[in-house]
């Protein structure tokens, strides 16, 4: 069936490769595999995948410049695989624009849901099929088209990202904590917090006119987030 979903899975480990190649065939996928970062950017632009599995390990071209490159020019989610101890090259993917990520070793079945998830959350969503766009001053989000735009000019949002956006947009001057939002943005039940600093971090960059001073995504200290709106003030 040419319409299920296509995953390219980017890891010089030819045994990592074959097992998540295997989970994903089982799980309904088709999959591409590329040994290294630069036949991973061929095979993008060759194939369109529908998301891509990254290692940041890679001869030739780190997983890191693959990311950097891929957010050039494409809006592909981009799921990472991360050794233990590499947090900062994990926050640094997470900057760059990742959308998620899983540490090794990590098990093959947790892989395959969360490349289900981000395909799931970068489609249209049933339940928000009726939901009118919203819209906060030049800012307007249209929840259903997944689409965002400010003063008039498409923001390039990733999938977390503009998840992130509809979420807190759609809830204002409510306070939400990092584990919440990862539960309830993510739909995780545990991870790394910093994920959703990041995500807060760069999304201010995208939609505040001053991103060390946002107007928009307050942060309140010691608790979380509230999206407080273009005046940074509440509206009902």
């Amino acid at each position: 069936m040419t319409d299920r979903p296509l995953v390219l899975v980017v890891d010089d480990d030819v045994t990592v490769r074959d097992v998540v190649t295997r989970y994903l065939d089982r799980a309904g996928y088709r999959v591409e595999a590329a040994g290294d970062g630069e036949r991973a950017l061929q095979s993008v632009v060759a194939r369109r995948p529908d998301v891509v599995v990254l290692d940041l390990m890679l001869p030739r071209l780190g997983g890191l410049e693959v990311c950097r490159r891929l957010r050039r020019h494409s809006g592909v989610p981009i799921v990472m695989l991360t050794a233990l101890g590499e947090e900062e090259d994990r926050v640094l993917g997470l900057e760059l624009g990742a959308d998620d990520y899983v540490t090794k070793p990590f098990s093959p079945r947790e892989l395959v849901l969360r490349v289900a998830s981000v395909l799931r959350r970068s489609g249209e969503l049933p339940a928000n099929a009726g939901l009118e766009p919203v819209a906060d001053g030049d800012l307007r989000v249209d929840i259903p088209g997944r689409r965002a735009s400010l003063a008039g000019q498409e923001l390039a949002l990733t999938v977390r990202e503009f998840d992130l956006l509809a979420f807190l947009i759609r809830r204002p001057g409510q306070v939400f904590t990092r584990p919440e939002l990862l539960e309830r943005v993510w739909g995780w039940d545990f991870g790394d917090q910093s994920t959703v600093t990041v995500h807060v971090r760069r999304l201010r960059e995208k939609i505040e006119a001053d991103p060390t001073r946002p107007t928009r995504i307050a942060t309140v200290w010691g608790v979380g987030y509230r999206y407080d709106g273009a005046d940074g003030a509440a509206s009902p």
